[in-house]
């Protein structure tokens, strides 16, 4: 008899941990609905359109969820906007093996970064809308955001400054009309839809040609400061 009992109490617990999970994992699909309902406002409705009324209508929920779990609206919308910032999130598994192995930090990398930054804005249309909204608006969210973003990228120039401090290569304003180049770039050719210098990227040809003109700067960089990394 106490044999049984004790298998009995064991063949229970599965069912207790599944009950507390239960409302957990729920929790957790209507925070990831809503996060996402504010990409599909700002498709349909823009910026404007980012209000309570309109995220409620859209994800199906009651709009006081919105309150529940992110304590207002503001963050709601910054966490979705985090999400889809490509250098705090696209690139993330990329620069914490950078952070792991600092002194192997070289062209490589950062051809690499640059690369899946050209890609994803070409493709991303809701970090297209994102962007847009960041620069033709001040906004203290996404301004914080941007500050964010700033000082992660300031992280990764502190390692790569120790290899260009006595060249006469400025990486950082290099970098700087890269990353500049590639935004631009990839906002008029989806915006606009019309050529850049005579080049569509929209069009394989073209994106390739910017793609591989990325990494012969970077490394005519490297090659210019005598730089073997």
């Amino acid at each position: 008899m106490g044999r049984k009992k004790k298998e009995d109490s064991e063949s229970e617990e599965p069912k207790q941990r599944k009950v507390s999970a239960g409302p957990i994992r729920e929790k957790a699909r209507t925070m990831e609905r809503l996060i996402a309902t504010v990409g599909k406002v700002i498709q349909k409705h823009g910026y404007p359109g980012l209000t309570v009324a309109n995220i409620g209508k859209e994800s199906g929920l009651d709009r006081k969820l919105i309150y529940t779990y992110f304590g207002s609206l503001d963050n709601l919308v910054e966490t979705y906007v985090l999400q889809k910032d490509f250098w705090k999130s696209g690139a993330k598994d990329i620069i914490e093996k950078i952070f792991q192995n600092p002194d192997d930090f070289g062209k490589h990398d950062i051809n690499t970064l640059l690369q899946a930054q050209f890609n994803t804005l070409l493709k991303d249309k809701a970090l297209q809308k994102i962007i847009h909204w960041e620069l033709g608006e001040k906004n203290k969210m996404l301004r914080k955001i941007s500050d964010r973003r700033e000082e992660m990228g300031e992280h990764l120039f502190q390692i790569l400054d120790k290899d260009f401090e006595n060249t006469d290569v400025d990486l950082r304003a290099i970098l700087a009309l890269q990353i500049g180049g590639i935004y631009y770039l990839s906002l008029h050719a989806k915006s606009n839809g019309s050529t850049f210098c005579g080049i569509d990227i929209n069009e394989p040809e073209g994106k390739d040609r910017i793609s591989n003109a990325i990494e012969k700067l970077i490394n005519y960089s490297y090659d210019l400061a005598d730089i073997d990394k």
